[in-house]
Formats: C-alpha cells, structure tokens, sequence
C-alpha cells in the first residue's frame, strides 16, 4: 500500500474516464504491488503485468528499444481497455477479472467445463488453475483494504504531484551520456525512464525524455552543446563515429545519405545530430 499513492489518482481517473469501477485499481495491488517495475517469472512486466503479446495487441510498444509495459499510464490505459473488452465477453467482474490472470481462452473453457458463467461455482471445479482460483478472493481483499487502508493498519503514500518534466531529445540519445553532460544523475534519469529498455532513444525519431523537475533547462542546453558536425579523421569507420557521438549506425548513415557500407574518407564533414 506504501506504494499507491503515486499511482492510485490517476489508475481511478484513467478507469473513471472509461465508464470502469475504480476499484479495479486494487487489481494493481495484487498484479504488482503497485510497483512499475515488476517483472514476473514468466516475463509479465508493469504495475498491470502485461505479457508481450497482450501488450502489443493493446497498443503497447514492446520491442528491442522500448518496453511500455513499464510506463505507468500507457500501461494503464491498455489495461483499462483489456478489462472492458474482458467484461464483455464475460459479463460479471468476477470472471473479466479470472480472465485478465489465466487468459480469454482458458476462461472460456473454464466457463464450457463447468456448465456456469458464475464464477464461484466455477471456482469449485477443477476447470481453473490455483493461482487464478485464489486471484479473485485476493483483489476482493485488496479492494476492501484500499477503501480504508488505516482501519486495517494499513498506511498508504501521499498522493505527489509530477516528478519530472519532459525534452524532446535526438535519437538515439544514451543516457549516460547525457545524464554527464547536464549533470543530471543517470539513475535518476534511468528510474524516469523504464521503457528505455537499453538506456538509449530509440533511433529514427526524436523521443520525448522524462527529466526530473527542474532539470529539463541543464538538458536542453547539453544538448545544444553537442556537436553537430564531425570531420572524419584516418582510421575512423562509421560505427567508431558513431559509437564516439553516442547515436546509431542507422541513423548517422540515414542523416548522411550514405548507403549501409558507405565510403567515409578523412576529411569528409558528417552529420552527428538530427535536426532540432
């Protein structure tokens, strides 16, 4: 509970604003504990513990670059339109909510199994697993406690305002690189920015980067002290020019209309920052 009061505002308010019970915030409190950042043993990640493959067919971007599991309102905006997609087919929260821990298909069967759409007649069969008999019972639990966290001793974090703010970024930024040059701490810089699974932008696009408050004006004037042009010394390649200036391959071939194997010579003026 310590940890939800950063999140349970705007879970409510996003579910509110799809016509959902905002008590479905306290399915976060037994998914992950309201912790961003979890990751289960079978690779479900976030506050809502999406797999890929769910996350992605609601919109989510998961990829080599970028995991939106872990943004907490991306995540919950799909999970919200995962659990009102799920009550429809169902028909009662009791059996969305099965459904969101063993899946549509297994809920089904369950439901076929059983001969009921009650769920806690189901859930005296053998139709569901344990985990997802058990699941249910606990969001009911948890429901009850975040109604009145004190009269179960319970203490819950102050809601907080906004912890960053938000630069545009080039692609391809790394932020080690530039959590030095605007004296920003990396891990500061790291923990706003979780979907950052390899610690760089994505390249190709320019990214909006969360930075803390207060920080966004040290950011942007690192950046404008970047260079934007590098002339090509002997014995450099693109990916050595590339790995120097902290971007992509990609991106320092496309910015420079050089084919993939392209020719560099010494001398040669290359671009080494996409337009701001």
């Amino acid at each position: 509970m310590s940890r939800s009061g950063r999140y349970i505002e705007m879970i409510r308010e996003t579910l509110r604003g799809r016509g959902l019970p905002t008590d479905l915030a306290f399915t976060v409190m037994i998914e992950s504990g309201f912790n961003p950042q979890a990751v289960s043993r079978v690779g479900a990640k976030g506050l809502w513990q999406f797999m890929a493959k769910t996350a992605r067919g609601y919109g989510l971007r998961v990829d080599r670059w970028v995991d939106e599991r872990l943004d907490p309102e991306k995540s919950t905006v799909a999970a919200a339109e995962y659990l009102r997609d799920l009550y429809a087919q169902f028909g009662s929260w009791p059996l969305a909510q099965a459904a969101y821990n063993a899946g549509g298909g297994s809920m089904n069967r369950a439901v076929r199994g059983a001969g009921s759409s009650d769920f806690w007649v189901i859930n005296r069969t053998r139709f569901l697993r344990r985990e997802t008999k058990e699941f249910v019972p606990a969001i009911q639990a948890a429901t009850l406690i975040g109604r009145n966290p004190e009269q179960y001793g319970f203490e819950t974090g102050e809601s907080t305002g906004p912890d960053h703010e938000r630069v545009s970024v080039p692609p391809s930024t790394d932020l080690r690189r530039l959590a030095v040059e605007a004296g920003v701490p990396f891990e500061t810089l790291r923990a706003l920015n979780p979907v950052l699974v390899r610690g760089v932008t994505p390249p190709g696009t320019t990214w909006e980067l969360r930075v803390p408050v207060g920080g966004r004006d040290d950011v942007v004037a690192a950046l404008a002290r970047r260079p934007s042009i590098h002339v090509v010394r002997p014995n450099e390649t693109v990916g050595s020019i590339a790995k120097q200036h902290g971007i992509a391959v990609s991106d320092l071939l496309r910015w420079n209309s050089l084919q993939k194997q392209g020719l560099i010579r010494p001398g040669d003026r290359l671009r080494v920052a996409g337009l701001r």
